[in-house]
């Protein structure tokens, strides 16, 4: 690896270790085995290797989130125990994936500083709402994509306020059970 992949891992490191806010280039520095001179000379500056820190870390997430979901086992489940066994994984991920995912909290009031921060957590969002609607519920996002942003903006904002819950209070935090029995009883009041 060059100095260019070695800051990046080490900024990755670092998100997981103290934070997006927190991380100081002497952290990265120490963290890659590489010197302060790299950040500029590859990266620009430590905003710009933080938010591919960041960029790198979530990709990650994303691809371990989509794992679990593709590897639910969910022939002859309904619909209702089928979401429950998919969120039983997303909780799962989130466990796992924890420092990161406070990180974004953290790049959340970055972007409005910071127009590629914005553009990156937008990016992933778009692209989430396509991922649940195409996984969950089999809808293909160029044939529908009015129906798959409906269906995706639905599961992204579940997520959404899921993790924050997660994150602020875990042992209070909603289950994947008692998110299925709340959409059960949301949908029987239709």
């Amino acid at each position: 690896m060059g100095h260019r992949e070695d800051l990046l891992e080490g900024a990755v490191r670092c998100l997981y270790e103290k934070g997006y806010a927190r991380t100081t280039a002497r952290d990265v520095v120490e963290a890659s085995g590489t010197n302060l001179g790299s950040i500029g000379y590859h990266y620009g500056g430590m905003a710009n290797l933080l938010n591919a820190a960041l960029e790198r870390a979530l990709e990650d997430w994303g691809l371990s989130l989509a794992e679990a979901l593709m590897s639910t086992e969910t022939e002859g489940l309904t619909g209702q125990a089928r979401f429950e066994a998919y969120w039983q994984h997303v909780l799962d991920t989130v466990a796992a994936h924890r420092p990161v995912l406070m990180a974004t909290f953290d790049a959340f009031v970055q972007m409005e500083h910071s127009p590629d921060v914005r553009k990156m957590l937008v990016n992933g969002m778009r692209d989430a709402r396509k991922l649940w609607a195409e996984m969950l519920h089999g809808i293909d996002p160029e044939a529908e994509p009015t129906r798959a942003d409906q269906i995706g903006s639905f599961y992204q904002a579940l997520l959404s306020g899921v993790l924050a819950q997660v994150l602020i209070d875990p042992d209070d935090a909603p289950t994947a059970e008692d998110l299925s029995a709340a959409l059960s009883a949301i949908a029987a009041t239709f």
